[in-house]
C-alpha cells in the first residue's frame, strides 16, 4: 500500500529532509483524508511543529464543527505557543454535554498552572474527578497538582489511589517514588523510607536517592544515610544540596577530616553556600584547626554579612583566642542594629571589658542583660564586671539571681553577702 502524504511527510521529517517535508504538508492537506490528517495534527504536536499542527487542526474544525476533541487538541497547540487567551476562547466553547468536557478540564487545568492561577487550575480539577472519579488520568493530574503545591497529604491520597488500581507507574512518573518523596517533603520520615526504599535501581534519580539519604538522615540512621548519600555524590557530584547532609552525618559518626572533605568538595560546586561555611568552620574547630576555621568564617561572611550564626561563629574563635580588637572591629557593625542577637552584646562585653574600655563595656553588658537573666554563664560574668566597675547594686541584682539558678556556689554565696553588708 502507498504511504499517505502524512505518513511520507514524517519519514522525511525523521530524516531532516525539511523542504521535502514542507511539500509533502502541502500535499497532505489537499489529498489525505480526514482521520490520516487528525495522527499527523497529533504527530505534529508532539514532534513540536506547532504551526504545522495548528494548521490541521484549524482545517479539521472547519470541516467538522462539532468536533470538540479538535478544540482541545488545537488549545494544547496554543497554550504552547503561549496564546492564552485563545486556548481558553476554545476551550470555553466545549459544554458539560459534550464528550471532550473531560479533557477540556484536563487541558484549561494545565493552562491555568501556567499562567500560576492555582486556585483556578483546582477547581477545574475537583470538577472532572467529580466527573469520573475512578479515572487515572485525573488522580494523576490531581495528585501532581497537590504535590506541585507542596499539599503532600492530597497528593498522597491520589497516588494511593492509583497504587491500588495497580498503577504503579504514569506518564514515566514512578508512583512509589512519588509517594516516599512526598511523605519526606512532609517530614513524615518513618513511612517515607518503606516507600522510598522499594524504588528499583533503575527509577532511582539523584533526586530520589538524595531523598532516601535525606530520610535516613533525619531518622538518625547515619550509618545507612552515609553510603545512601555518597551514592548521590556518584550519580551527580554537581548535586549541591547532598553535601552538607553528608558532612553532617560523617560529623555525626565522628569521622571528622572526611566531612571536612565533603565540605571542601560542596564548596567547589557551591562557592556561595554560608552553610557550607558554617558547618566546614565548626568542624573544623573540633580538628582544632582553628585558622581554617577561622578562614570559612569570613568566607561565608564576604558572601552573606548579615548570617548571624556566621558573625557569633567568628566572634567566639577571636575570644577563645583573645583577639579582642578583630573580635570589636567585627562586632561594632552590628551591634548598632537594634534587632542584633543579644550575644552580640555579650560577645562585645567581653572584649570591651578585657581591653579596659570601661564605659562602652557597661553599656553592652547592660544591654545584654533582658536576655540572659536566666543564663547562669552570663550572670557570673556581669556580676564580675559590675563588682569591678564597682556598681554594687546591679552586682547585688545579678548574683542574687545567679544562686537562684545556682544555689550551691557557695563562693558566689559569700560574695553576695559580702555586698549586701556593704550596701
Amino acid at each position: 500500500m502507498q504511504e499517505s502524504y502524512s505518513e511520507q511527510m514524517l519519514d522525511a521529517l525523521s530524516g531532516g529532509q525539511l523542504e521535502v517535508a514542507k511539500k509533502l504538508f502541502a500535499s497532505a492537506l489537499r489529498h489525505d483524508d480526514d482521520d490520516m490528517l487528525f495522527s499527523l495534527a497529533e504527530e505534529l504536536y508532539g514532534l513540536g511543529f506547532l504551526k504545522q499542527a495548528k494548521r490541521v487542526y484549524l482545517k479539521l474544525l472547519d470541516a467538522y464543527p462539532d468536533a470538540d476533541e479538535l478544540r482541545t487538541g488545537l488549545a494544547d497547540v496554543l497554550i504552547d505557543e503561549g496564546e492564552i487567551d485563545e486556548a481558553i476562547n476554545y476551550l470555553s466553547q466545549i459544554t458539560p454535554a459534550s464528550s471532550a468536557y473531560l479533557e477540556s478540564l484536563l487541558v484549561m487545568a494545565d493552562l491555568y498552572q501556567t499562567e500560576e492561577l492555582f486556585e483556578a487550575s483546582e477547581q477545574k480539577l475537583v470538577e472532572a474527578h467529580a466527573l469520573a472519579p475512578d479515572e487515572p488520568v485525573i488522580l494523576f493530574a490531581m495528585a501532581e497538582f497537590y504535590f506541585n503545591m507542596r499539599q503532600f497529604k492530597d497528593a498522597i491520597k491520589y497516588y494511593k489511589e492509583l497504587l491500588m488500581q495497580g498503577v504503579k507507574q504514569f506518564s514515566r512518573v514512578d508512583l512509589v517514588s512519588r509517594i516516599g518523596v512526598a511523605y519526606a517533603q512532609a517530614g513524615n520520615f518513618d513511612n517515607a523510607i518503606g516507600y522510598l526504599e522499594q524504588i528499583h535501581e533503575a527509577d532511582m534519580t539523584p533526586a530520589i536517592q538524595f531523598q532516601l539519604g535525606f530520610t535516613y538522615f533525619q531518622l538518625k540512621e547515619y550509618e545507612k544515610a552515609i553510603p545512601a548519600l555518597e551514592k548521590v555524590v556518584e550519580m551527580d557530584n554537581q548535586f549541591a544540596s547532598v553535601y552538607p547532609y553528608l558532612g553532617q552525618a560523617l560529623v555525626e559518626t565522628n569521622q571528622l577530616e572526611d566531612a571536612l572533605r565533603i565540605f571542601q568538595q560542596g564548596l567547589a560546586v557551591d562557592e556561595f553556600n554560608e552553610t557550607l561555611f558554617k558547618i566546614a568552620a565548626e568542624t573544623a574547630i573540633k580538628l582544632g584547626d582553628f585558622a581554617l576555621a577561622t578562614k570559612y568564617y569570613e568566607e561565608g561572611l564576604a558572601i552573606e554579612p548579615d548570617d548571624v550564626s556566621l558573625v557569633l561563629g567568628l566572634s567566639n574563635l577571636y575570644l577563645q583566642a583573645e583577639n579582642d580588637d578583630d573580635n570589636i572591629e567585627l562586632l561594632s557593625a552590628y551591634v548598632q542594629n537594634d534587632e542584633v542577637d543579644p550575644q552580640i552584646y555579650w560577645n562585645v562585653a567581653k572584649s570591651l571589658t578585657r581591653v579596659d574600655q570601661w564605659e562602652l563595656a557597661r553599656k553592652y553588658w547592660h544591654a545584654a542583660a533582658d536576655s540572659f537573666m536566666d543564663n547562669a554563664d552570663y550572670l557570673h560574668e556581669a556580676f564580675s564586671f559590675a563588682k569591678e566597675d564597682a556598681d554594687r547594686p546591679w552586682a547585688l541584682e545579678l548574683g542574687s539571681q545567679y544562686l537562684l539558678l545556682q544555689p550551691e556556689d557557695y563562693d558566689m554565696l559569700d560574695q553576695v553577702r559580702a555586698l549586701a553588708d556593704d550596701l
